[in-house]
């Protein structure tokens, strides 16, 4: 992971200098912005249902999508030769538990689904037992030795529920603390992620991993944790391969901190004795969970959909650009009503981009490398497209020089600015500054590092695989736009945060789609530069991406 640096350190200097950017006449250039409004409209119709995994919606939107490209004239990319690669789906769903409770003392202390805890599982089971198993407070759940730290300390989890808090150990850090920057300060690493966390305590055996939520850690609030109810998806697993823990979920903050009163302990002191490298391990003295929850399952075929177009030098080689074409589909709103979860801007703002940029690509000479554009199934549901894919690549990781995540673009006009997601990772966010110069726009790092953008979309499972990754999301901060400024910018990211995957997130004929255009065209700068290249993008030292991919280096120099 790397500590959070002002963005002169992560970037080139020269290309930081106080020079003014100079303006391109078109700077969204190939990409036409009507066409990709079209697009959106298309994939957000009531024809699409809201493109839900292995449902109508999805051979619907599969079918459009091996259509369009047919028209640009891609290549099939998928498997046996077709255009799509099929994602097997695991999908659970917990029912009314015939017992919720913590016992302290013993006494039960009933927890109410939804509004003291939320549960999930990505176990494939019908049913879940726990019967009286011991609760210990884990700090952040943390184990990285790079950073000198481990919240474990050898303490035995199995048959076990692990309790921890969110985010970093250093997230509400004090100045002159001991962990104070040692995770980034504000800036989220991947120790942060509840998902981490979650893996964490599977790899030691707990029974069952609770989050003690609070609304600035998570990012969130507890309506956003409660949302999927109960649902849950994974990729189905070959034999033991990374077994999830077998009951998940999050404990409300002020319900949290009752359970621990009742235990004779102050969750608000542990939390600051969590932030320190030496804390250890706390049993909850006396407090066990007991639960029995009945779990709805079923196993789901989805796709992912990828064209391509074959390198005319290094045909082996590859570079990728990637969106996801699902959103939430058919629902109820909280009033009952069906209501259509459209994901126009998350992520059709996107498939609409990837496919701009390929036929940009077709359009031109045929590139040195293979360019590959996918449209990846179910990263609502945790990235398990992308994570199907890495785990089943259909071109070699080693010899992918690049990943282009597109995921949210915004529709309010073009920019001065430009964002960077995860800054001073590899090589490829460098080329990002000068392509946003050319442009007439200057890079900032995201607003809001501590929402953990970087490890949230398409491109982490690629990053994890040691592939060199660009991610675009328009939603890490507000834009400076050419009509309005930061105000407006402000305004419009308001106002789409207000719809993040909800049924108001539709097209609208309102759109200026020209600053989404710029983004789309930024990325097919650099993409273009390294598929007509033989140079290998490079993680930085200090990525913890950067291991991963030096262990491949012989793929990429051998002849």
């Amino acid at each position: 992971m790397i500590p959070r640096r002002p963005l002169a350190a992560l970037l080139p200097a020269v290309i930081l200098a106080t020079l003014a950017p100079a303006h391109a006449a078109s700077p969204w250039a190939p990409i036409d912005p009507a066409r990709m409004s079209a697009a959106i409209r298309t994939l957000a119709s009531d024809q699409f249902e809201g493109r839900a995994p292995a449902t109508t919606g999805e051979a619907r939107t599969v079918d459009w999508l091996i259509a369009q490209y047919q028209k640009i004239g891609l290549e099939p990319g998928g498997e046996n030769g077709g255009w799509t690669q099929t994602v097997p789906l695991l999908r659970t769903r917990i029912g009314t538990p015939s017992r919720l409770d913590v016992t302290v003392g013993g006494t039960a202390l009933p927890l109410e689904l939804k509004k003291d805890i939320y549960l999930s599982t990505l176990s494939p089971v019908e049913q879940i037992k726990v019967n009286g198993a011991p609760l210990v407070f884990v700090g952040y759940g943390v184990h990285a030795p790079e950073r000198q730290w481990d919240d474990y300390k050898g303490v035995d989890l199995k048959g076990k529920v692990a309790v921890f808090l969110i985010n970093d150990p250093d997230f509400d850090a004090k100045p002159g603390e001991p962990v104070a920057g040692r995770f980034g300060g504000p800036t989220m690493t991947y120790y942060g992620r509840w998902t981490y966390k979650y893996e964490e305590a599977a790899r030691r055996g707990a029974i069952a991993a609770l989050i003690v939520h609070d609304t600035p850690g998570a990012s969130y609030p507890w309506t956003t944790v409660i949302a999927p109810g109960g649902e849950a998806f994974d990729i189905v697993r070959e034999g033991d391969a990374s077994k999830p823990v077998p009951l998940q979920g999050w404990l409300e903050g002020d319900a949290a901190t009752r359970l621990f009163a009742r235990a004779g302990l102050d969750l608000a002191a542990l939390r600051v004795k969590a932030r320190d490298p030496a804390f250890r391990p706390v049993t909850l003295p006396g407090a066990t969970l007991t639960a029995d929850v009945p779990v709805e399952m079923a196993h789901l075929q989805s796709h992912n959909v990828i064209g391509k177009l074959t390198g005319a030098k290094y045909s082996d080689e590859t570079v990728m650009y990637g969106a996801h074409w699902d959103a939430f589909g058919v629902g109820t709103n909280t009033q009952g009503q069906p209501v259509i979860r459209r994901g126009a801007i998350d992520d059709g703002s996107g498939v609409a981009a990837v496919l701009e940029i390929a036929r940009a690509f077709k359009a031109g000479s045929k590139p040195a490398r293979t360019v590959m554009f996918a449209a990846w199934t179910a990263e609502e549901r945790g990235l398990l497209g992308s994570s199907w894919y890495v785990e089943h690549p259909l071109a070699p990781l080693a010899k992918t020089a690049a990943n282009f995540t597109i995921d949210v673009l915004q529709m309010a006009g073009p920019a001065r600015n430009a964002f960077l997601i995860g800054a001073g990772q590899n090589t490829l966010q460098d080329d990002l500054v000068p392509a946003a110069h050319a442009q007439g726009r200057i890079v900032q790092p995201e607003a809001s590092p501590e929402r953990g953008a970087f490890y949230r979309a398409d491109h982490l499972p690629f990053a994890r695989a040691g592939v060199p990754v660009v991610a675009v999301m328009d939603m890490t901060g507000p834009y400076d736009l050419l009509s309005g400024g930061v105000p407006a910018g402000e305004a419009w990211l308001k106002a789409y945060m207000q719809c993040y995957h909800q049924a108001c997130d539709a097209w609208s004929r309102d759109w200026n789609l020209r600053g989404a255009a710029e983004d789309a065209a930024l990325v097919y700068r650099i993409g273009h530069d390294v598929a007509f290249s033989h140079a290998w993008p490079q993680w930085k030292a200090g990525s913890e991406f950067a291991a991963v991919r030096a262990a491949s280096a012989a793929a990429r120099t051998a002849e």
